[in-house]
């Protein structure tokens, strides 16, 4: 079962904060731990909102909304993926990360599963449409896998 681990923005983060030394050697033996583990797909931290853009459709029509983006319980700061057996060992990764906003702040992972074909009804996502889907996948790990 594959999994995002979200970090929720906080203040902080939002206004451009960086990590201290100390917490990104935390985060990466954190992240050493779960590559050996085999269970880390991808790790990454976001910048802040003021940096990024929402693309909005509403009944057909598009629009680029620039950030600041204000609601910092719905913004993510950074996130995981990873692959386990079970939601339970998800779980288990995320209590064992140091606190991703720092010693002595509050903090907020949230952990979400991520749709398999296997979780589509046929006559949604055909045999057809999961080649197609498998050979995207193969096509993105040929060209991340070239330096």
């Amino acid at each position: 079962m594959r999994f995002m681990m979200m970090v929720k923005a906080n203040k902080d983060s939002e206004a451009g904060v960086l990590p201290s030394k100390e917490l990104f050697a935390a985060m990466g033996k954190f992240n050493e731990e779960m590559a050996k583990a085999g269970v880390l797909l991808a790790a990454e931290g976001l910048q802040p909102s003021s940096k990024g853009v929402r693309v909005r459709d509403s009944g057909g029509e598009r629009t680029a909304v620039r950030g600041p983006f204000h609601d910092t319980k719905e913004l993510v700061a950074g996130y995981w993926m990873i692959q386990t057996k079970s939601i339970e060992e998800a779980i288990d990764w995320a209590m064992r990360c140091p606190n991703p906003m720092g010693e002595g702040m509050d903090s907020e992972i949230e952990i979400r599963p991520i749709y398999e074909a296997s979780d589509f009804p046929p006559d949604v996502f055909s045999p057809e449409e999961a080649a197609r889907e498998q050979r995207l996948r193969d096509e993105m790990e040929r060209k991340a896998a070239k330096p």
